[in-house]
């Protein structure tokens, strides 16, 4: 074979000097082209089976990747053995190292959990975690990909997913969705309860409500408590939100206390609260009655507050299912209005619905409405009431007063309806208005009258009054120092920071602020050294009092006060004198100012003139 090989090479023809050219150009491109391949796309390298470096290299990636997943992954072959877990996986089901190991069977894995999970280890159980394995196994086998939930003994929730592997096996992936299982059910818990005292929300009481009366059998009742607390406003302002809150959250847990299991209670909004009882008979006048007395009684203990007691006091309006109405919204507008007609007796009462009452809140209702369109269609007017200057014994403003001409009720008072433009917020519009024509009509009166307007909290809260003062200033023509801004100390006890900034400015204006109602409230005293008023108002009811019993006290804080104005140099105001002995028993007192119908009644602009000559005439 070896001479034979000499041979051949002996016959191999020469090759030329330019064939050996050729040659080495082709060799030459194709190393070129290959050099171009390798630049754009570098060919993988196969791990040879003798290659241990780079094969283990590959197992410790494929090792860390897997024990840095997110999600827990465990592989089985067909014979439902494992094959790899990471540590994910491992953790989330708390195995021990000898059940991690390739081989373990998924049997072995499902007794652990369940005796882990449940302390069970029993033929009966062992028997049952068979049947769930071939149910798996058999939906793996039809090529199904399927998920299911476990909840975990540790509080963990898992999203467990299974993916079937070509060849037999199968991969299960294991996500932990606890925080976000959390998260949904924190939603959906606050889309049904009131955050502050963890009672059901309107939402949940409507869908209660709807239930019961859907459910409402032929000898069935259903009774629904509409519950207001009476001056939660006035704790709210002078105690402040914390303590409001506090006593909300009180009040709720009282509430709970009083009800039996499956009554449901819930807060509406603000201090509104609601009791839904649903019973197995026809609801009763005696037992709402008593049901009623009893949550009076809950809500009046006194509350303790973060080391102070607080008591407050509630009205109660009560409606019948289906006597009273066989829908949410009839219901509802019964147990309103039965709410109206309680607070309407006074504090701490509680009213069954009755039809008769139904006419008084309509009315009011309908004043409502008519309202809205009183002041475009030019129905509010300014009637204007004299104040009177005891030293120089002459009149140096006039107090502007809303007034209602009403196409049908005629002349209506502002104690009727400012209350219903201060609910819907139309005071603001109003307010604006009220400004603007006091100003407007002002600049027709003697240069040394002033006109007094009084403003409303809300247009502190909801409208711009330092810009509606200036506009009406502007348009008018008034000078500043003729406006004076009457406030209560109401406006004060909402938001005092905020009001006391729009005060300073109004004041930087020129235009001068009085404190209404001085004495009714709470805090007067620190107002008065919180803002620099210039002109106290005593309440009209200590200069009443004055021709009763309480005679001696009454003046005793008149004189109190105008000494106190004194001292401070604000001016002091004595209002609903009625009397010649009246003005002179608080002139005797102390105060600047009087005012009442023994000067004058309120009077329209076009009397303005005839109401100075009366004063004059008193004054002589």
């Amino acid at each position: 074979m070896v001479a034979n090989a000499k041979k051949s090479a002996k016959q191999r023809p020469n090759v030329s000097r330019s064939g050996k050219s050729t040659d080495r150009r082709i060799q030459k491109e194709r190393s070129k082209a290959n050099r171009a391949r390798a630049s754009s796309k570098p060919p993988l390298q196969p791990i040879k089976q003798g290659n241990g470096e780079q094969l283990s290299q590959l197992n410790r990636c494929l090792e860390l990747a897997l024990n840095n997943m997110a999600r827990g992954l465990s592989m089985f072959d067909a014979n439902q053995r494992l094959i790899v877990c990471n540590k994910t996986y491992e953790e989330i089901y708390e195995l021990p190292e000898h059940l991690t190991r390739p081989g373990t069977s998924l049997a072995e894995l499902v007794r652990n959990h369940v005796k882990r999970e449940t302390g069970l280890d029993n033929p009966k159980e062992r028997k049952k975690q068979r049947a769930w394995i071939n149910q798996h196994i058999a939906a793996l086998a039809r090529g199904e990909t399927f998920s299911h939930t476990q909840h975990l003994k540790s509080g963990r929730v898992v999203l467990v997913t299974n993916r079937p592997l070509e060849g037999g096996g199968w991969v299960d992936i294991q996500e932990d969705i606890t925080e976000r299982r959390q998260a949904e059910q924190k939603i959906h818990w606050l889309a049904r309860h009131d955050p502050l005292t963890e009672i059901a929300n309107r939402l949940q009481f409507h869908e209660a409500l709807d239930d019961a009366l859907k459910n409402l059998g032929p000898n069935h009742g259903l009774t629904l408590h509409w519950i207001d607390l009476d001056g939660f406003k006035s704790v709210n302002d002078t105690l402040g939100h914390p303590v409001g809150d506090a006593l909300l959250k009180s009040v709720a847990r009282s509430l709970q206390r009083a009800v039996r299991k499956n009554d449901i209670v819930a807060r509406l909004g603000g201090d509104e609260f609601a009791v839904l009882q649903a019973s197995s008979r026809v609801a009763k006048k005696a037992d709402a009655e008593r049901m009623a007395q009893r949550l009076l009684k809950e809500i009046c203990k006194p509350h303790n507050l973060g080391g102070q007691q607080v008591s407050c006091s509630a009205s109660i309006g009560i409606a019948f299912a289906p006597l009273h109405g066989q829908t949410a919204e009839q219901l509802l507008k019964a147990a309103d209005l039965a709410l109206y007609k309680a607070k309407a007796n006074g504090k701490g009462n509680a009213f069954l619905y009755d039809p008769d009452i139904a006419d008084d809140v309509n009315s009011r209702y309908e004043l409502q409405i008519d309202l809205r369109g009183a002041l475009d269609q030019h129905q509010l007017d300014l009637h204007y009431q004299p104040l009177v200057d005891t030293g120089h014994r002459e009149v140096i403003a006039f107090e502007a007063l809303l007034r209602w001409h009403h196409p049908v009720r005629g002349l209506i008072p502002p104690v009727d309806f400012v209350p219903i433009a201060e609910e819907t917020g139309l005071i603001v519009e109003i307010g604006e208005w009220a400004l603007r024509r006091a100003c407007e009509e002002a600049t027709c009166w003697p240069d040394t009258i002033r006109v007094s307007v009084n403003l409303s909290p809300i247009q502190f809260e909801r409208g711009n009054l330092y810009q509606a003062v200036v506009n009406a200033l502007t348009l008018s023509g008034l000078a500043p120092h003729r406006l004076e801004l009457e406030i209560t100390e109401g406006v004060l006890l909402r938001d005092e920071i905020n009001t006391r900034a729009i005060l300073h400015n109004l004041r930087a204006l020129g235009v001068r602020i009085a404190l209404d109602d001085f004495g009714t409230a709470y805090a007067s005293l620190s107002y008065l050294r919180s803002f620099p008023f210039d002109k106290i108002k005593i309440d009209r009811s200590f200069v009443r009092d004055l021709d009763i019993g309480k005679r001696k006290d009454c003046e005793a804080i008149i004189q109190a006060v105008a000494g106190l104005g004194k001292q401070m140099q604000i001016s002091t105001v004595a209002e609903g004198i009625e009397t010649l002995d009246q003005a002179q028993t608080v002139t005797a007192a102390g105060c600047n100012e009087l005012q009442g119908f023994y000067f004058s009644k309120p009077v329209p602009a076009a009397d303005v003139g005839k109401a100075l000559e009366v004063c004059r005439s008193k004054l002589e």
